[in-house]
This record gives C-alpha cells, sequence and structure tokens, in this order.
C-alpha cells in the first residue's frame, strides 16, 4: 500500500514550521486538504532536537526524538515536513529499532513497547506517491513560464545507515514542470546554506548564502522553492536584501497552482516580497 492511500497521516510539524515557517506549514495542509488527506497534528509534539541539541547533550538528543515516536498514534504513518526532522525522528527509530537495551529504555521512558512498525515518511514521499498516482496529470498550465531554480539544500544527503533511502532529487522538477514551470540549470540546488553556522559563524552562513542566491541570479531563475524551512529562512536573512530573488515554498507554488493561496496572506511574511513576480505571471491579484 503507498502512503497515497492512506487518507489520515500524523504530523510532525516541528518547530520551524509552528513559528517561523508557518506559511509552509498552512499551505502543505491546505494542499493536501484538496487529496482529501488529513494531517493530524501529533498531540502535545516537542522539539526533535534539531540542529544543536544532539552537538551539546546525546543524552537529551536521543529522548526528544523518541518521546515524539512514543506519541505517534500507532496503525498510520508518520509525517515530518522538514527535512532536519525528519532525520532525527529516522535515526531514532533505527537506533532504538536496532538495540534491545534501547527499546527496554524506550519502555521504561514512555510506558509503551516501541513500535517497530511506524513508518516516518517525508512531505517528497507522500508527494511523490501523488505524483505516481496521476495527481498531476492533465492540471493544466497554471504555472506556465515561471523560471525557477530547485533548492534541495544538503538534508537530502543521507547519513550512512540511512544511504540506501530514496533521496527525490528532482522531484520538484518533474512536478513544477508538469504545471507548466520551467526549472533552470544551476550548480547549487544541492549546495549547504549554512543554517547550522548561522550563529556560531554568521559569516561562512552568509558567504554561502550570497553564493546560492547570486548562482540562481545569474541562471534566470525568477524565483527560488525549496522544501526546507530552515534554508528558506537563512537564505532570507542572509541575503543581501532586499534580495533579488524571492524564495517560495514548494508547497506555496503548489497550492497556487490549485488555484487557492493569493488571499490567505501567506506571501506578506516573505523577506523577499514574492507578490510583485507572482502579479506579473497573473498567479495573484
Amino acid at each position: 500500500m503507498t502512503v497515497f492511500n492512506a487518507r489520515k497521516i500524523s504530523y510532525f510539524p516541528g518547530c520551524s514550521l509552528a513559528t517561523s515557517a508557518r506559511e509552509s506549514n498552512e499551505s502543505l495542509k491546505a494542499f493536501f486538504n484538496q487529496y482529501d488527506i488529513d494531517l493530524i497534528d501529533v498531540p502535545d509534539w516537542n522539539c526533535c532536537g534539531s540542529s544543536s541539541v544532539h552537538s551539546i547533550n546525546m543524552e537529551l538528543g536521543e529522548y526528544l526524538p523518541s518521546r515524539n515516536l512514543a506519541l505517534a498514534p500507532p496503525g498510520r504513518p508518520l509525517l515530518a515536513a522538514c527535512p532536519s526532522c525528519y532525520l532525527r525522528l529516522r535515526q531514532s527509530r533505527i537506533a532504538i529499532g536496532e538495540d534491545s537495551r534501547a527499546r527496554d529504555q524506550y519502555r521504561a521512558m514512555w510506558g509503551k513497547p516501541f513500535d517497530p512498525n511506524l513508518r516516518i515518511i517525508t512531505f517528497f514521499e507522500l508527494l511523490a506517491d501523488l505524483a505516481d498516482a496521476g495527481a498531476f496529470e492533465n492540471r493544466g498550465n497554471r504555472l506556465k513560464g515561471l523560471k525557477f531554480a530547485p533548492y534541495y539544500g544538503c538534508m537530502l544527503a543521507r547519513p550512512p545507515k540511512m544511504r540506501r533511502e530514496k533521496n527525490f532529487f528532482g522531484l520538484m522538477e518533474k512536478v513544477l514542470v508538469s504545471l507548466g514551470a520551467e526549472p533552470v540549470r544551476w550548480a547549487h540546488q544541492a549546495r549547504c546554506c549554512g543554517t547550522f553556522l548561522s550563529v556560531s559563524r554568521p559569516d561562512i552562513a552568509a558567504a554561502s548564502v550570497q553564493k546560492i542566491m547570486d548562482g540562481a541570479f545569474r541562471s534566470g531563475a525568477e524565483c527560488i522553492v525549496t522544501a526546507c524551512a530552515m534554508c528558506h529562512l537563512n537564505l532570507e536573512i542572509r541575503s543581501k536584501l532586499p534580495g533579488r530573488t524571492p524564495v517560495l515554498y514548494f508547497s506555496e507554488l503548489l497550492s497556487l497552482a490549485e488555484g487557492f493561496g493569493p488571499g490567505r496572506g501567506w506571501f506578506s511574511k516573505h523577506l523577499i516580497d514574492p507578490r510583485p513576480l507572482l502579479r506579473a505571471r497573473h498567479l495573484m491579484g
């Protein structure tokens, strides 16, 4: 059974999508609602420990994601929209599943046995299932002519124990091309934006961001499209504002292609205003 066939999916928004990236959270939920897919927030979820906890306090870095696993109801997939949150939850599940002592500790900590059948998925995995089911066929050219630079960042690169998992590179191009948009060729779609150095070494993060932004501009892209809330924030706050190239969430463009979104206030939250571009492309009034 594909993820697409699961009409109710547990949802872990994570700290970013619940706060600074609310427009990503809201557009993602609104998009999936069009396909009768109900994203149900994990009750009383907590920070997964990314990006700093696991580097500072290993024990706490293990407990935080494992508690979220314990809170996830059995019998349905758990979606983590943030790539960094996904990594923390998946790595926790793998570590507990491979260690009997960790499973005993899990039961003692959270009062329930570890669920080896809990499936943790990404936004991309669910979207890929929709695409394979034909959801984007014959949808018209709502995004016709929009030139975008697909930006995946570094979080789709998997650590060694997850190296056999799908990375979904190319999915944004596949879906958005089917909706009429045009991807540009550029060199930075998987370059790290330096999010993890934003506080400790902002000079390094800013330099990395500027290379990405300059690369997108030189490629002829009208916008950068990403699915990572941390990348989106870093690209906006570290670029030389008022930035030449707006950064849009993948879910925002998908919502626009479905014919809704402009009146929901998402785009006013962007530091680099995408509304002039969207109006020029007749995607909003």
